[in-house]
């Protein structure tokens, strides 16, 4: 037996498998989604493949609108720039690709590749030859209300890894990368700078923060000289869940006592990063 016909022999059984019990297939997605649950149970599916298979279903359902970075949290790059200015936008920001906008966010001209900036860090670069417009690649343009599984198909086609969504009116709505359609299916996936080299709490500005969702509530409280109880919750995502009273998604904000949270990352299950500001009145 060759190899492929071995692999599809084990593929029938465990569909066998799954099917035991079954008065017939599936007629909906919830109960595709009980039969796929049945099946981790009986140990026949790990909780990563599960996971992963309700995303695979879920990216059907979602819009653009419902992972996109939204318009306010843009990084972007104006194209009247000069070097110095673009380099430190890049090197505090840890992007791999900005838009370049004109007069406004909703003028993007361009997307600039942080790669493409490197050699502008060579000491020997003369950066008075910087020729802005000879670095931009072409912008992709997407509707908010596109399904996420159609978006993966085309980033997959064109092989982009960006996109600018708008809305129905043309205008700028945010920006939809190929990590954030992936992450509905795989989970957060996290690279060296969203570990912050090992630290819970980044600072980015006097008053402005970057927060993991684990943060340990009493870590939070040394740090920030507060005094939330951690009767209740032992972390900071599940103080501000609290507060929100629902699963909040990402560019949602919510306001404990001199602290206001933006949620930066979040799945269907939990919160991941947080962006935090203390309040003006309140910072030091």
């Amino acid at each position: 037996m060759s190899d492929d016909d071995s692999d599809q022999s084990r593929s029938g059984n465990w569909l066998r498998q799954i099917g035991k019990g079954l008065a017939g297939p599936p007629r909906d997605r919830d109960e595709l989604v009980e039969v796929l649950k049945e099946a981790q149970e009986n140990e026949l599916l790990d909780v990563d493949a599960l996971w992963m298979m309700q995303g695979v279903l879920r990216v059907s359902e979602l819009q653009v609108r419902d992972i996109m970075i939204p318009r306010s949290q843009m990084v972007i790059i104006e194209s009247d720039a000069d070097a110095s200015k673009i380099l430190p936008i890049a090197i505090e920001s840890g992007h791999s690709r900005f838009p370049v906008i004109g007069e406004s966010r909703d003028e993007v001209v361009g997307i600039l590749l942080a790669k493409d900036m490197l050699a502008l860090a060579e000491p020997e670069h003369d950066r008075n030859d910087f020729v802005f417009e000879d670095l931009l690649r072409p912008a992709v343009y997407v509707p908010e209300s596109k399904r996420v599984n159609v978006l993966l198909k085309e980033f997959k086609a064109s092989r982009n890894h960006m996109a600018v969504v708008v809305d129905e009116y043309g205008g700028v709505a945010g920006l939809v990368t190929i990590e954030d359609a992936l992450e509905q299916i795989v989970g957060e996936i996290d690279d060296e700078y969203d570990q912050f080299e090992g630290a819970n709490i980044l600072r980015q500005e006097s008053n402005r923060f970057q927060v993991h969702a684990l943060t340990p509530i009493d870590e939070f409280n040394r740090y920030f000289g507060c005094e939330f109880s951690d009767d209740e919750f032992d972390t900071v995502g599940g103080l501000v869940v609290h507060e929100f009273a629902h699963m909040p998604k990402r560019g949602e904000s919510t306001t404990i006592e001199r602290f206001q949270f933006n949620v930066q990352r979040a799945d269907s299950r939990r919160i991941h990063l947080l962006q935090m500001t203390v309040l003006p009145d309140a910072a030091e």
